[in-house]
């Protein structure tokens, strides 16, 4: 195989998969052990909002250092700090899963934004997009099994095994990482683009660059509805009849993984804004969310309910891929690193808003009214995708 499925991606998403591995079953786990201790929906979301909101403001210095230092070296002490986060769940409280999530935040900075640029300096034009959609596949593929772990760790009512399980997760990533050499890793010259200057420049690129503004705004708000759904879920499923929150994920995990594999090469990467494709994607999200408020209101609403995770599975597979190839051909190459850290900051600011933002709205009203919200905002981000000098139509 060659090209974005040759032997040193793959060993690259291999270390994907276990990296994010704990990820999978910490999202479920820790809003039910929340909730279990008496937590507000509030402080829940806090604290699963710490890991993302810390990951944003590492982007962009993650973008400029990663290109000073040895990646290699970059990488090795990020899954040594990362794999020590990990293992502050395994004999703490909330107040040590808070610490542990803003650790993970700033390795999770530098580990994707690290894969990410190599992959799209090493690969060419015409398989840019292949790149980032199968790591992202890869990123995605623990999502599939972690929840089904963390509600059958939790129903089983034994932390040791997770205690086994993330320590042999810290084990096999730290084994994996360290046999990485720089052939592997290395995909461009570190040197090869001069940011030191225009470093502390580029912030204001991000609403005086027009492309680099829409992409951001779309992903900020389409993220802050895939945060929501992704925290609450596992406590809305509850009030669904025959509804189960690992039921709800490993689908949208399913599809996810399952669209970005199949679809890998619908996404777009010519370098053109497809509003239409965009539009047709945030039309998706808003679907799901609607049908996930809907679920608890009718009579066999589990039907509904699963489907929406379907969609907000297809959703998530196709938006960050599509902006993120977009970005890497219109931003300018000499600070692209740091602007491209920068998009990628404002995902992870949606993400966390997602869950900090929409707990207290989620306590004042109901985990209905909130999801309604969510796709209020989806069809909202949509109308704003939309370009009548783009290409509007863009079939699947």
């Amino acid at each position: 195989m060659k090209g974005a499925l040759s032997w040193p991606f793959m060993r690259l998403y291999g270390l994907t998969v276990l990296y994010f591995s704990a990820n999978a079953i910490l999202n479920v786990l820790i809003p039910l052990k929340g909730d279990s201790l008496g937590a507000s929906n509030s402080e829940i979301g806090i604290i699963m909002g710490a890991y993302l909101f810390t990951t944003m403001f590492f982007r962009p210095w993650a973008g400029h250092i990663i290109r000073q230092n040895e990646p290699v070296q970059v990488l090795r002490a990020i899954i040594v700090i990362n794999g020590l986060a990990l293992l502050l769940y395994t004999f703490t409280g909330l107040e040590g899963y808070f610490i542990a999530r803003v650790l993970q935040g700033a390795c999770t900075a530098f580990f994707s934004m690290a894969l990410q640029l190599g992959i799209i300096d090493a690969l060419p034009e015409e398989e840019r997009s292949q790149g980032v959609s199968m790591y992202s596949l890869f990123a995605s593929i623990p999502n599939v099994i972690g929840p089904l772990l963390a509600v059958g760790i939790w129903h089983s009512g034994e932390m040791t095994s997770f205690t086994w399980i993330i320590a042999a997760i810290v084990i096999l990533t730290g084994v994996t990482g360290f046999s990485i050499r720089n052939s592997a890793s290395d995909a461009s010259d570190p040197k090869s683009e001069g940011q030191s200057g225009a470093f502390f420049q580029s912030f204001s690129s991000l609403y005086r660059n027009p492309y680099l503004f829409r992409c951001s705004m779309i992903m900020l708000i389409a993220s802050i509805v895939f945060g929501a759904v992704t925290t609450f879920i596992p406590l809305y499923a509850p009030t669904i009849s025959n509804g189960s929150a690992a039921a709800f994920l490993t689908i949208q995990a399913g599809t996810l993984v399952a669209a970005r594999f199949f679809l890998r090469k619908k996404v777009p990467s010519d370098g053109k804004w497809h509003s239409g494709f965009i539009m047709t994607i945030l039309f998706l999200a808003a679907a799901s969310t609607l049908g996930v408020c809907l679920s608890s209101s009718f009579r066999g609403g589990a039907f509904l309910f699963y489907t929406s995770a379907g969609l907000m599975g297809i959703a998530q597979a196709l938006l960050y891929p599509t902006l993120t190839t977009y970005l890497s051909f219109v931003l300018p190459q000499t600070s692209r690193n740091v602007l491209l850290g920068l998009f990628v900051a404002t995902a992870d600011l949606g993400v966390s808003l997602g869950s900090a933002a929409m707990g207290p709205l989620a306590d004042l009203t109901s985990y209905s009214v909130m999801y309604f919200i969510c796709a209020i905002l989806s069809v909202f981000v949509a109308a704003f995708a939309y370009d009548r000098g783009g290409n509007s139509i863009w079939k699947l």
